[in-house]
């Protein structure tokens, strides 16, 4: 009887994202941009290319035929051309039904891009559906997280444009403070535990910025080259640095806080009778053998981003000193940031658990 109703579960999820991405396909009339799908497509020519760097890559035309979907043109008839490259590196071929956005002018169509909500919805319901299936309700709790952490985020952006980017750094460090406290009480609950994690992250996070940001200032910022984040801003890049690595890094020193808080809390309910020292001490075992794995994949999510630059840059005559500098200095700072904070979260983490769990009376969780 369990099993068929799980079964019943999963079809009926199955069949609800079919659904739901099936819809994405009628959303056009939703667009205000002009929307067309392509009913035809037929390669006219291709031609060689060759950089000055010996770069090959093949060049297509395509004549593309389409019905327009929505506005006061929607079932018009148009045509129009594409060019793309073999490589897809700044284009793309289209097929016939894909669902392509267009220039809004009567002559000269220009197809802009592909419409992708279809993609995007049918991940994302997999991915809720996934979560809250496996891991039921604090599944659907850290759901629940992400998406009042998106708000704040949000409303931060709101503010800060307001404010016209005044107090920028401390804005975004109130904004860490709320995240982790939003995440840890909707994921952990009001519990003992979930004061420690928060502590822990706090403490780890704020140190290993309080570190970094005077090594940056004694070093007058040498090495790092802001001209790199491409951003158009009133505020310094400095600053907008400082908080985008505040941001990244507080989610890897709450992991790593979590498994050691959630391990001693474990081994305390296990053995009521462990000492303050043997917890510190397990404390400090645990996160010396997550603290290795987290760091790499940090780095492997840091060059994964910056890969695909990087190498363009080297394909296009450019040395490794340039590219690294241009692609990969200021993720690498980040990543070393983070990677301090892991560290610093390990004694810190394990201190203060060992202590709250053995206090006089502290045995409520």
């Amino acid at each position: 009887m369990q099993l068929r109703k799980k079964i019943i579960e999963w079809l009926g999820l199955i069949l609800g994202g079919l659904l739901l991405i099936v819809a994405t396909r009628y959303t056009a009339p939703l667009y205000q941009q002009p929307l067309m799908q392509v009913t035809a497509s037929q390669v006219l020519n291709s031609t060689k290319v060759v950089d000055e760097f010996h770069n090959q890559d093949r060049q297509y035309t395509q004549e593309l035929t389409g019905r327009i979907l929505n506005g006061s043109r929607r079932g018009q008839v148009v045509h129009t051309r594409n060019t793309y490259s073999a490589s897809g590196a700044l284009d793309q071929k289209y097929r016939i039904g894909d669902q392509v956005f267009i220039s809004n002018t009567r002559k000269n169509i220009l197809v802009k891009d592909r419409k992708r909500d279809t993609v995007v919805v049918g991940l994302l319901y997999l991915a809720v559906c996934l979560v809250v299936m496996l891991l039921h309700h604090a599944g659907a709790m850290a759901l629940l997280s992400v998406g009042l952490n998106l708000v704040l985020f949000f409303a931060a952006i709101e503010i800060d444009l307001l404010l016209h980017s005044s107090g920028f750094l401390w804005l975004f460090s109130g904004l860490a403070l709320l995240f982790a406290l939003v995440t840890l009480r909707l994921v952990l609950g009001a519990t003992k535990q979930m004061l420690v994690v928060f502590l822990a992250t706090v403490s780890g996070t704020g140190v290993a910025m309080g570190l970094s940001a005077l090594v940056l200032a004694l070093t007058s910022h040498r090495g790092l080259y802001f001209e790199a984040m491409s951003y158009v801003t009133e505020v310094a890049p400095q600053p907008l640095f400082l908080a985008a690595t505040l941001l990244g890094s507080l989610g890897a020193v709450m992991d790593q806080s979590t498994d050691i808080v959630a391990s001693l809390f474990a081994l305390k309910k296990d053995k009521p009778t462990i000492s303050a020292l043997e917890l510190f001490q397990a404390g400090r075992q645990v996160g010396r053998a997550i603290m290795g794995p987290l760091i790499n994949v940090l780095l492997l999510i840091f060059i994964a981003g910056t890969f695909p630059i990087a190498l363009l840059l080297l394909r296009n005559g450019n040395s490794w000193g340039y590219t690294f500098n241009m692609t990969m200095s200021l993720g690498f700072a980040q990543s070393l940031i983070s990677a301090i904070g892991i560290v610093l979260a390990v004694p810190v983490a394990s201190f203060l658990a060992s202590r709250i769990l053995v206090q006089k009376g502290g045995e409520r969780q």
